[in-house]
């Protein structure tokens, strides 16, 4: 077996985990995010053989989805004693969806392992996510007509939960390493672990691409290259973002009317490149929230892009909505703010 699929040997498992868990980590305590297969057994195996200098809990959610699932959060649980680390079964209740199963299922997961975090006083949560989960997720955002922004694909680290709720750092360690590598890991070690079936059902679009990553490697578009192009535009997008709130600050104007209400100059905007631009449209969204359904990239593209800045270049008013929000361009400004409620006919 070569290196590049092989098992991780002793100093690259400390590579990984040592800014992490080892001495020096700026971290309180760690959760681990261990389902059973063989990427996250691999996870609590690897930081069972670190020098670890904070307190780590192993976590699994069962999903409840299919049966012999709490079958194996028991089995994890035994594996974790045999490593000497505590434990959680973590249980989603309540009813489940009938679309978009998996999102809901992963929006779930990542509440109760954060929860769980704040619960045993740890600020960071490590799950076991891979180079192939990293090409996945890209070519998932490609077919749903993602921008920059979601063609990033997963970041390395990000923070969970709100700021006054004390937030969770997440990490993902494993971000660059191949799947093989870390199956090669556990069989060499003699690590038992578990395979999902629903990563094999055609039911769901992600188990659907996974079958076509073979196909799209022989033609040189490899999870290594998709992964790349993901680390590219989070570089890219992080730059971009900078730019825009440098310049939704400054844009930003006072508001006669008062609260519940965002005020920028029209001219300052519709002078920016269409890529800032839009990200400070997106903050000025964010910013004065609203009911209305997810903003959609190209959505806000047609309507800012080709109706808001051309109205704000010619000095003509414009009043259109977003995401349950009203923008209205006029006398050189451009106002964003909840939209009013519809009038209904009159009965009858």
């Amino acid at each position: 077996m070569s290196g590049l699929d092989g098992p991780l040997g002793p100093s690259e498992r400390d590579d990984l985990l040592r800014s992490w868990i080892g001495p020096g980590t700026p971290y309180r305590g760690a959760v681990l995010a261990v389902s059973g297969g063989p990427d996250s057994t691999a996870l609590m195996g690897c930081a069972a053989l670190a020098r670890a200098a904070i307190p780590l809990l192993v976590a699994t959610v069962d999903h409840g989805l299919r049966p012999g699932s709490r079958g194996e959060a028991e089995g994890v649980a035994v594996l974790a004693a045999a490593f000497g680390l505590p434990h959680r079964i973590l249980s989603w209740t309540g009813p489940k969806p009938a679309a978009r199963l998996q999102a809901a299922a992963r929006a779930e997961r990542y509440r109760l392992l954060a929860g769980l975090a704040g619960e045993v006083g740890a600020d960071l949560l490590l799950t076991a996510h891979t180079l192939d989960d990293q090409a996945e997720t890209v070519l998932m955002r490609l077919c749903a007509g993602s921008g920059p922004a979601g063609l990033a694909g997963m970041a390395p680290v990000r923070r969970l939960g709100a700021p006054a709720s004390g937030r969770v750092t997440l990490g993902r360690p494993f971000l660059g390493m191949p799947k093989a590598r870390l199956v090669a890991t556990c069989e060499a070690q003699g690590w038992p672990f578990v395979r999902d079936p629903s990563n094999a059902d055609s039911r769901f679009g992600r188990a659907r691409l996974r079958r076509l990553l073979p196909l799209l490697a022989e033609e040189g578009l490899s999870a290594e290259r998709l992964a790349r192009l993901a680390g590219r535009l989070r570089r890219d997008e992080a730059a971009l973002a900078q730019a825009a709130e440098a310049a939704f600050r400054d844009l930003r104007r006072p508001d006669p009317a008062g609260e519940g209400r965002l005020v920028l100059d029209g001219a300052g905007l519709a002078a920016l490149s269409e890529a800032v631009a839009l990200r400070v449209a997106g903050l000025g969204l964010e910013t004065v929230g609203g009911d209305g359904p997810a903003l959609r990239l190209e959505r806000l593209e047609r309507i800012l892009l080709g109706e808001v800045l051309p109205a704000l270049r010619a000095g003509v008013r414009c009043r259109r909505t977003v995401a349950g929000l009203l923008l209205t361009a006029q006398g050189g400004r451009l106002v964003l703010e909840p939209e009013p409620p519809r009038r209904r006919p009159p009965a009858g």
